[in-house]
């Protein structure tokens, strides 16, 4: 089986059609990579004991296995969100973007490690222990979906779902060398996603190349009477199948490619863009004025939302309590125990920012900005097609390097934080090396516009011809 780890969820699932490979055999070699993983990246906190019921022949995505986020809710099944206050909870319902994926046949392979309620950059608040990169044992993975992104990147999986708040599914994506999409916010359901910020939390696709990430996309879009925020997708997401660029307008927004990228970073997005000129395409600096507050607007509304949404965490319903001699204390004391430090401190910023006296000039002050941002993206997009930049500042940094500066890890985020606050999509793709750690090229356009991106993103893909291999050897 280790020749049919090496394809691509795509591959896989038209050999298991065309009656070439097992779906059960394949689902048995990755959940033994999976299981076996447990002391070396640490990417996983569940895995299935065995294989699941089969989806009948002729299902679209055929039986293959797919890894899912800790805070999906599945039910029967582990869904902690990376917290000791959710540790061995298993819900009664399954997370909406997750059912659809299982009705068009992926089997559930297992549960991947994240940042505790997806509050990180690195994949180091989990409660359960940081994950670590397969390129560099001693690097982070990114985060919060860092358990995701590692477990693609090394091949534990074909492909997994995580979620993008402010970067998280991007910005592992680009330091582990694969590809990962964050959709437009409102397309896929966030019904039974454990909250962050509810305003920007979007599930999305980690997968090795793009026509994965287009195949599986196509089953998580679409309304969902359980979520009020969901919306109708127009028309079907298409497999790409792009073979140059002509005719599509590039923008390079100069306060997202200056200041602060890596010199290694840096060259690799240089040299895409070349490329991209090579196939067609035409490149133009431009100007997002507002970008430069997006970091700190992030830092502000996401805490807020946090600290409304986390407070259903009190002992009283489910998962931790610690008994004590009166409801406060209970509160208090179940807290104290069940939340990790970075979402304690988020905690406090989001109430601080929304306490009396303070709302409008910090969270109103906030929304405001984000406006601005969305404002500067649609004008953009009145000139060009897509916008471009790296995916983060840098490479992968070493485990424990950022953890007593919370600024430093925050800034990991400065490059796709804007297209969060603005709700647009945005994809990731492995354009190169940097010191033998993988960089991303990230790709955005206007609301809706995935086909477009997707497509764009396979012309680069296939001429960068990146090999991930050596993440999974």
């Amino acid at each position: 089986m280790s020749d049919a780890i090496e394809l691509t969820a795509a591959q896989a699932a038209e050999r298991i059609r065309d009656g070439e490979l097992s779906a059960r055999e394949l689902f048995d070699a990755y959940r033994a990579r999976a299981a076996a993983d447990a002391g070396d990246l640490n990417a996983f906190t569940w895995v299935a004991d065995a294989a699941p019921e089969l989806p009948a022949n002729g299902a679209p995505l055929a039986g293959v296995p797919l890894a899912v986020k800790d805070l999906f809710c599945t039910e029967g099944v582990p869904s902690q969100s990376g917290s000791k206050i959710l540790e061995g909870y298993r819900p009664p319902y399954t997370a909406t973007a997750v059912r659809r994926l299982a009705d068009a046949g992926a089997t559930l392979l297992g549960k991947t490690n994240q940042d505790e309620f997806a509050m990180g950059s690195s994949n180091e608040n989990s409660a359960f222990g940081p994950v670590k990169n397969p390129w560099d044992r001693e690097r982070v993975p990114g985060g919060s979906s860092g358990g995701s992104a590692a477990a693609v990147a090394a091949g534990l999986a074909p492909w997994a779902l995580g979620t993008d708040t402010g970067g998280s599914i991007r910005q592992p994506a680009a330091l582990c060398g694969i590809v990962g999409l964050k959709p437009t916010y409102g397309a896929i359901s966030r019904y039974g996603m454990i909250a962050f910020a509810s305003s920007l939390d979007q599930a999305g696709p980690f997968t090795r190349d793009v026509t994965d990430a287009a195949l599986l996309l196509r089953h998580m879009v679409g309304r969902d009477p359980c979520d009020s925020t969901s919306l109708a997708y127009p028309g079907e997401i298409a497999l790409p199948q792009g073979v140059d660029l002509r005719g599509l307008k590039l923008g390079v927004p100069q306060e997202l490619t200056g200041d602060g990228i890596e010199s290694g970073v840096r060259e690799a997005f240089n040299a895409t863009l070349a490329l991209a000129e090579q196939l067609g395409a035409s490149v133009e600096t431009c100007s997002l004025p507002h970008a430069p507050h997006a970091l700190s607007a992030y830092y502000l509304i996401a805490p807020a939302e946090a600290s409304a949404n986390l407070a259903r965490f009190d002992g009283v319903r489910y998962g931790l309590r610690v008994d004590a001699d009166d409801l406060l204390g209970m509160y208090t004391q179940t807290r104290e125990a069940g939340f990790g430090a970075e979402v304690k401190r988020r905690i406090m910023l989001g109430t601080y920012a929304l306490s009396s006296g303070y709302y409008d000039a910090y969270y109103g002050r906030a929304q405001q900005v984000r406006t601005k941002v969305a404002e500067d993206f649609r004008a953009a997009f009145e000139r060009f097609d897509l916008l471009v930049t790296p995916t983060a500042p840098s490479v992968a940094f070493r485990l424990g390097e950022k953890l007593d500066d919370p600024l430093a890890m925050y800034l990991s985020d400065v490059c796709t934080v804007p297209m969060s606050l603005a709700g647009i999509p945005a994809i990731s793709i492995p354009n190169g090396l940097s010191d033998g750690l993988p960089t991303g090229f990230q790709l955005c356009g206007p609301a809706f516009s995935e086909n477009r991106l997707l497509d764009a993103a396979y012309v680069l893909e296939q001429a960068l011809g990146f090999d991930g291999s050596e993440a999974r050897a």
